[in-house]
């Protein structure tokens, strides 16, 4: 950057599957942390990047979580082409990090396998299983310390795909925390919401909730209860993947300005 130069904002795509599945507090604290946010719509109309070219106008990509299965193409025909937005996100080293469909999405991409859990639904507040790997990872090695997140989801990634790394896991075997490259992450886990956005998720599954005996109201009430935890726990996470956005754009406007010297020199 040169002296006297305004360093811009970097911008994080953001890619929403659901009206009730907002980027919520994670959005917040991506905005806090100096990045600013461009949310993709596709179930609404809004038509995603093509490409690595695409993607060029982007520093950082955030696929969020949604209702549908990560195998529903057929039903919701924007999902094949997010499937192939995170295969050229992962060809270029873009900064990428999905949640809960998001991460399942990524899994699918990339050659693993997405099943409904044969252990059942997670629920609430659940604690994470770190890995061995987890503590030198880039992203969260910045939160691999003993802390609990609140999932919310009935299908989970039962195959990794060539070359990804376990970062996390219930003590069921459950896949918690994927690194899919060398700059793509996933969590099951969900990072942004609160009870507040919880509590259509949970009105919609309370049927089944009381056939199967579970308090829907007690669940909610303790993600409540544990937003000062949860944001301890999670803000960092934010803050860590603004970081790495911002290198992102940092060595890419480091090479456009040697190109353009170059050309320069050139002429």
């Amino acid at each position: 950057m040169t002296a006297g130069a305004v360093r811009r904002r970097p911008v994080v795509l953001v890619v929403e599957h659901d009206r009730e599945c907002p980027p919520a507090w994670f959005g917040a604290w991506l905005d806090a942390a100096g990045c600013d946010l461009e949310i993709c719509r596709p179930y609404a109309g809004d038509r995603l990047p093509e490409g690595v070219a695409g993607l060029a106008a982007y520093d950082g990509l955030l696929v969020l979580g949604g209702p549908m299965g990560a195998e529903d193409d057929d039903r919701h025909d924007w999902l094949g082409p997010v499937k192939e937005l995170l295969r050229a996100a992962r060809a270029a080293d873009l900064p990428t990090l999905g949640i809960c469909l998001g991460h399942q999405l990524i899994g699918a991409a990339l050659g693993g396998r997405v099943v409904v859990n044969p252990l059942g639904q997670q629920l609430g507040l659940v604690a994470i299983g770190w890995t061995g790997d987890a503590a030198g990872d880039p992203l969260l090695g910045a939160v691999a310390t003993p802390r609990r997140g609140v999932q919310w989801n009935n299908d989970v990634v039962s195959e990794l795909p060539d070359g990804a790394v376990l970062l996390a896991a219930t003590s069921g075997g459950e896949v918690q925390a994927v690194r899919y490259g060398p700059a793509m992450w996933g969590v099951q886990l969900h990072p942004e919401v609160d009870d507040v956005v919880l509590r259509p998720w949970a009105e919609e599954d309370r049927g089944s909730h009381e056939t199967q005996g579970i308090d829907t109201d007690a669940l909610l009430d303790a993600v409540r209860d544990a937003r000062v935890e949860l944001d301890g726990a999670w803000r960092p996470l934010a803050k860590r993947f603004a970081e790495l956005v911002l290198e992102h754009a940092e060595e890419r406007a480091g090479e456009q300005a040697g190109e353009h010297a170059t050309e320069h020199a050139a002429r």
